[in-house]
């Protein structure tokens, strides 16, 4: 590293004192780390459940808690105790350290369904049933202390048996796909279909007990000599628990080009086992979830409303899921007719909307099928077995995320079979293709101007699919018997809503984890802070609002929403170019996320849940030249020409992977280690630039906001997770803060030359000012304060604060700084959180002046915004609802976080 320049220093210690002079106006202190030491007489932290009911039927929760610097270290252990003060068996493990090794994150995983628990440092308790794994003869056998279940580590077979004592419950648990080769845009009925089955290449034990146990399976689905769609699903264990969780992801590596109708068209895509069926067809149950936590509660082989009647406690019996007495004792004009009853084998409930489900059944293949009701939403949840075992299953976010389906085959055999639809095969094949021709936009030029009318960045055979993903989460229980209603009711509510423990608000601002003292708890004290505090609330609420009414749902779309919105249609532009789905433009996810930090609010959460899934799987390749990279927003997740890494942006996946400790998660941020180098391969300025540019390995242009926010959270976050590739990942942290702080502009220089193999940027001969409205709002301001909080590099506070300082000043200042202004900017608002971070760090009190003025004097939301809807009926609007016709994600998301940021750190500096 090479030495700092004195003046630099010097400028630097100026600036230290007069932000702590600052600070302790404010009656701030800093964080003080204990660097290989241990805090005495940390404080416990609660742990709550972040719905009301607790645990529930759910088979364990395991929550992410963050940890001053210095507190603990390393190989510090914990113990838990419920509300009364007794010993709860937990499994806790480091998932981030600080700089100087102490602990800064751990995960805690359990499966009591205690409440007032309490987490301290101490020696773990014990389960009385420990989970336990053993790898042998082909098989990861893993019991829970309840159920034993044997894995596959090859063959079609991702779950072989699932036992309950000597019983088993449910086998050969694999993955199905229906390939359709050619879709039918003229609908004239001559659809073929393929199908194939789960091929397993590798299984690995994550964890092994004694609370939790995780085995990951990956392969690809395969018939014959053929093999695609990559798959990596992993099955989570907890002691005591008679269930177990399947979180399921699939990456699209088909064929689809627009304008042909052949290709790799997805007709159907499960999960399905067999169950074994040993009772009297009376006495097999089937269950199927419908809204809410209602039910279909029937027999194969039903002796309720018949002509005759068996008896009032036989038909209560059977309705309850009980086992009948003997027919014997029934009544004999029932008995002795028993064979004329029909038995209804097969159950198929369709959710081909978020509307609407349909349900039938019928006798057996070859028979005619039945209606059997309907609804509004199902919950994804069904069982079959009967008094000596069966199996509950249910898919998470089941309507949310249609077209899906539930199907009970040959209930009436030896042998039911079970799948759990994530796209129907009674749906329309997955088209997708790209939704227009090009329109003759063969050149840049063309490209352009196109862009200029529909804000749609395109460019021919950039609008693919492949490569991108998606994750399911599903649970399954082996019953010993047919659970009672209230036992289902509780499945139901355990797939619906999967149980999470949360530390709470003041643990996550207080251990200063992410970019401290950025966020505080809501606080309306002042009726200027309960103002802002009711925007925020209204601007989640109406988002909330909006994906109900304008149904922003579906297996690809759920979890987004949209851009911009067209006052004249009273819509939102779902169909106009780069004003469609958002894919994290001006950083929503970061909005939600400190959002519920501050609040600890449960909405907030599965939002935010809701958006971290979708964006970090569907908006993001994982496959192929553009893997690492993301697509800017439009009118399909994945149709511009703009692949960046401002989309796949690690920041994004952060919190919830550290609140949750979710290992999928884990995967995406850690896969965004090396996507340095997906600039060899993809230049994201090639359509703009005037001087000659060819990537190189030694010289790949790199700019230090969109481009470089991306890549320094994927590194930072490897190296607090001490992954494998922490070590390199360090090294371009710090390499890349040097050298961008040694720019003659620093950040104000814009960009620079990096080398992929030094991970270096070289240093520019000469000053240029680079500055875009976009630099620092895709998660730079969040970025650089934790950054200049872990590492103590003056010249790079210096060249960081000194952007903060000159972006919303005026044209004079910028040229007097910097030799030229910096043209024509926008997004001032939003930026106002760079002048409250800058005002804190340097004691500068016309900082947090204009950080307040720029607030609310600027572009983006002001007070004398309406704030409020207007209602929406018919005929100006398909459904009832209503409208904000002045909200626009992008402002959205810089108002949400320069408000959060400012109250927290210039919250009492605010004016009158």
């Amino acid at each position: 590293m090479s030495p700092i320049p004195r003046r630099s220093l010097l400028k630097a210690a100026a600036v230290a004192g007069a932000a702590a002079q600052f600070s302790r106006s404010l009656g701030t202190t800093d964080a003080q780390a204990a660097p290989g030491g241990e805090a005495a007489g940390a404080d416990p932290v609660s742990l709550r459940w972040l719905e009301d009911g607790g645990l529930g039927a759910a088979p364990g929760s395991t929550v992410g808690v963050p940890w001053p610097r210095g507190a603990y270290r390393p190989e510090r252990t914990f113990a838990l105790t419920d509300a009364g003060g007794k010993a709860v068996p937990v499994q806790s493990w480091p998932i981030a350290y600080w700089p100087d090794g102490s602990l800064k994150w751990t995960a805690h995983a359990m499966s009591s369904d205690a409440s007032g628990l309490m987490l301290t440092a101490g020696e773990p308790a014990v389960p009385e049933r420990a989970v336990t794994v053993d790898r042998s003869g082909g098989t990861i056998d893993v019991s829970t202390g309840v159920i034993t279940v044997k894995i596959g580590e090859s063959g079609s077979a991702l779950v072989r048996s699932v036992t309950r004592g000597t019983t088993e419950i449910a086998g050969n648990g694999r993955l199905v796909l229906v390939r359709q080769p050619e879709i039918e845009d003229e609908d004239q009925g001559a659809e073929k279909y393929e199908r194939f089955e789960s091929a397993i290449s590798g299984a690995e034990v994550e964890q092994d007990g004694p609370v939790r146990a995780v085995v990951r399976i990956d392969g690809k689905h395969r018939k014959g000599g053929r093999s695609w769609l990559p798959f990596s699903v992993r099955l989570y264990f907890y002691a005591g628990a008679d269930s177990f969780r399947m979180v399921h992801t699939v990456t699209f590596d088909g064929k689809q080009e627009p304008g042909r109708s052949s290709g790799d068209f997805v007709r159907g895509l499960g999960v399905r086992f067999t169950v074994p069926m040993r009772d009297a067809a009376y006495d097999r149950h089937v269950r199927i979830g419908g809204d809410g936590t209602g039910l279909l509660r029937e027999a194969v082989q039903g002796v309720t409303g018949l002509r005759r009647d068996p008896g009032a406690a036989v038909q209560a019996a059977q309705f309850a899921g009980e086992r009948l007495a003997d027919p014997s004792t029934w009544d004999q004009r029932v008995t002795t007719r028993l064979q004329y009853v029909p038995q209804w084998g097969d159950y198929t409930l369709s959710q081909l909307s978020a509307d609407g489900f349909t349900l039938r059944k019928r006798t057996k293949k070859g028979h005619g099928w039945i209606a059997a009701g309907g609804g509004r939403r199902a919950s994804g949840f069904g069982y079959v077995g009967g008094p000596s075992g069966g199996l509950s299953f249910g898919l998470r976010d089941f309507w949310e995320k249609f077209p899906a389906q539930l199907d009970v085959r040959d209930a009436h055999t030896d042998e039911a079979e079970v799948t759990l639809w994530l796209w129907s095969p009674e749906a329309r094949p997955m088209d997708l293709r790209f939704y227009h021709d090009g329109m003759g936009q063969d050149t840049y030029a063309e490209q352009l101007e196109g862009l200029n009318i529909t804000y749609e960045d395109y460019e021919p055979g950039f609008g693919t699919p492949y490569g991108i993903a998606r994750t399911s989460e599903l649970l399954f229980w082996a019953n010993e018997s047919t659970p009672s209603p209230e036992q289902l009711a509780r499945q139901v509510d355990a797939v619906r809503v999967l149980p999470q423990l949360a530390a709470p608000p003041r643990q996550l601002i207080g251990a200063k984890v992410f970019g401290p003292g950025l966020y505080s708890e809501p606080d309306r004290s002042t009726s200027a802070k309960a103002k802002i505090e009711d925007h925020l609330d209204f601007l989640f609420t109406y988002y909330k609002d909006q994906v109900e009414m304008r149904r922003w749902y579906g297996f690809w779309d759920y979890g987004d929403v949209m851009h911009s919105y067209d006052p004249v249609r009273h819509q939102w532009r779902y169909d106009v170019g780069g004003y469609a789905w958002d894919n994290s433009e001006l950083s929503p996810d970061l909005w939600l996320w400190f959002a519920y930090l501050r609040s600890g609010r449960a909405d907030i959460f599965r939002f935010a849940e809701a958006m971290t899934r979708h964006t970090g799987e569907v908006d993001v390749y994982h496959l192929g030249q553009w893997a690492g990279l993301g697509t800017r927003h439009g009118v399909q997740h994945y149709a511009d020409s703009a692949k960046q890494q401002r989309i796949a942006n690690t920041t994004y996946r952060r919190y919830y992977y550290f609140l949750t400790a979710d290992e999928r998660v884990g995967d995406l941020m850690r896969a965004n280690v090396d996507s340095d180098e997906t600039f060899l391969a993809l230049d994201p300025l090639r359509k703009i630039r005037t001087d000659p540019y060819t990537p190189d390995r030694h010289a790949l242009s790199i700019g230090f906001g969109t481009d470089w926010s991306g890549l320094v959270s994927a590194w930072l976050t490897e190296w607090e997770r001490k992954g494998p590739k922490w070590e390199k990942a360090r090294a371009r942290v710090l390499s890349t803060m040097e050298t961008i702080a040694a720019q003659p502009n620093g950040f104000v220089q814009g960009s620079g030359l990096y080398d992929l193999d030094t991970g270096r940027f070289a240093v520019a001969a000469e000053p240029v000012v680079g500055v875009s409205h976009l630099s620092a709002v895709f998660g730079l301001n969040e970025l650089c304060a934790e950054l200049i909080d872990l590492v103590d590099m003056p010249a790079f506070k210096e060249a960081y604060l000194d952007y903060c300082r000159y972006f919303n000043a005026t044209k004079t200042e910028q040229a007097a700084r910097y030799g030229t202004n910096f043209g024509t900017l926008l997004l001032f608002q939003g930026h106002s959180r760079l002048d409250a971070y800058a005002a804190v760090q340097t004691g500068d009190a016309q900082l947090a002046t204009r950080a307040w003025t720029k607030f609310y004097a600027s572009d983006g939301y002001t007070e004398s915004s309406p704030w409020r809807t207007e209602e929406l009926s018919g005929p100006v609007t398909l459904v009832p609802g209503s409208e904000a016709n002045w909200v626009y994600t992008n402002d959205t998301a810089l108002y949400g976080l320069a408000a959060i940021e400012n109250l927290a750190l210039l919250g009492d500096r605010m004016p009158s």
